[in-house]
């Protein structure tokens, strides 16, 4: 199982779909407070629709508290557009752990710092960056296929 992490999610659709591609593809979600929305926010579970329920999902108040539930580190992959290495180029394991920033800036220098793994999803010089929801989907998907491949 794939742990999907999103650290200060600030749009409750983008957090909406995420779950719901979560339950879709039996990952855990986790989110790291403070949230851009409530949780229990119309917007939020409309776009989760009535599979919210079925997510397995874990909030954590500060990244410090997920920090502490991190089994093994050399297992955590961050998303960012500065990083050089490619998605594409990595192998991918069961429980790895795929860090997503907030939709505004991304993740923050500090949190890039705590980890080694930094990953890119290429994309056209035209755009600074993909959604959220899309880019979770990218990585997913091709964790879970190199998943599938292994067993």
């Amino acid at each position: 199982m794939l742990n999907v992490v999103l650290v200060e999610p600030e749009i409750p659709n983008n957090t909406g779909n995420i779950g719901r591609l979560c339950v879709g593809t039996e990952s855990r979600l986790h989110l790291i407070h403070p949230f851009g929305f409530v949780i229990n926010d119309k917007n939020l579970k409309r776009s989760g629709l009535d599979y919210w329920v079925h997510l397995d999902v874990t909030e954590y108040q500060n990244i410090e508290e997920w920090i502490a539930r991190i089994p093994d580190q050399s297992r955590v992959f961050l998303m960012s557009s500065h990083a050089e290495k490619s998605y594409l180029e990595t192998d991918f394991q069961d429980g790895d752990w795929l860090v997503f920033g907030k939709e505004s800036v991304g993740l923050s220098a500090a949190i890039l710092a705590r980890f080694e793994n930094h990953l890119t999803i290429p994309m056209s010089k035209l755009i600074r960056s993909f959604n959220i929801a899309n880019s979770v989907a990218f990585v997913v998907g091709e964790a879970k296929r190199q998943i599938g491949l292994k067993s």
